[in-house]
């Protein structure tokens, strides 16, 4: 679990090291808001991906069609921080898509899905991976694409301080993987 205590602690020791007074009347209860948010945004940092497969695994029996019918759910938005510089992700659109095998999950799960896995530190691939592992559990499908644009904060902000770069990455589990025209329908 967060220790939002400690994170207070650590918060104040942050503003003395840049030179600033914690006492002082705009920053006095800003270690308090920092570890609210820091609960919040980092809430997928208590969750394993079972965890999470389990708290969004509600699924309903394939209905009965023809052929490999796709679902895609795009432009999920989200957020994350990177672990390098605990800097923001954002702008960050995720795709998901698969291909039913004997069950469906409801829209909306796969949203929430994406949602508290961003919630952690990491990076952007890691994102990708850990959604399609937990969609492969929920499902019982191994036919799963994500696909991930976002920019980051540290290349936007600092360093380099491009503001248009962008990073894109894709996971692609089962067919998506050797079968090209599959991952090019997600894409369009």
């Amino acid at each position: 679990m967060i220790d939002t205590q400690a994170i207070k602690e650590h918060i104040r020791g942050i503003i003395m090291a840049l030179g600033d007074d914690p006492q002082r009347e705009g920053l006095i209860e800003t270690p308090d808001r920092v570890a609210r948010m820091y609960e919040e945004v980092f809430e997928g940092m208590n969750y394993t991906n079972d965890d999470i497969a389990q708290m969004y695994g509600k699924t309903f029996e394939k209905p009965k069609q023809n052929g490999d019918d796709m679902v895609v759910v795009k432009d999920i938005e989200v957020f994350s921080y990177c672990e390098h510089h605990i800097a923001l992700m954002y702008n960050m659109k995720v795709t998901v898509a698969y291909i039913p095998k004997d069950k469906i999950i409801g829209l909306s799960k796969i949203a929430r899905i994406a949602d508290m896995v961003a919630k952690r530190l990491q990076v952007q691939e890691r994102i990708g991976s850990d959604i399609a592992e937990i969609m492969q559990k929920v499902t019982g499908s191994e036919d799963i694409a994500v696909l991930i644009e976002a920019n980051h904060s540290c290349m936007t902000a600092r360093g380099i301080k491009n503001a248009e770069a962008k990073t894109f990455t894709s996971k692609l589990c089962g067919r998506f993987k050797t079968e090209p025209e599959l991952y090019n329908r997600v894409k369009q």
